[in-house]
């Protein structure tokens, strides 16, 4: 199987983020750290074939959040996010 055919889009981490910032977060403004794209949540590139779920920048293919879920904690790392607007 090719990585493109495991490439789903944004809305893929719709439902974690909801439970996590009760808000809807695919309509949310994100900067790429690396190359500095601004992006809403439901364009990213989302993979979750592995051990978690990895989200990268559409534009540079850089890791901007790795989401890890375990039977009573969630792991969130935004190493590769600038910044995430949030709206109310």
């Amino acid at each position: 199987m090719r990585v493109e055919d495991m490439r789903l889009d944004g809305n893929a981490v719709g439902g974690v983020f909801a439970d996590l910032f009760g808000l809807e977060m695919t309509d949310q403004m994100t900067v790429c750290a690396s190359c500095g794209a601004h992006e809403v949540v439901a364009c990213l590139e989302v993979y979750v074939c592995s051990p978690g779920t990895v989200v990268r920048c559409r534009h540079c293919h850089a890791v901007m959040m790795c989401i890890v879920e375990g039977r009573d904690r969630t792991w969130l790392g935004l190493s590769g996010v600038a910044t995430l607007e949030l709206r109310r």
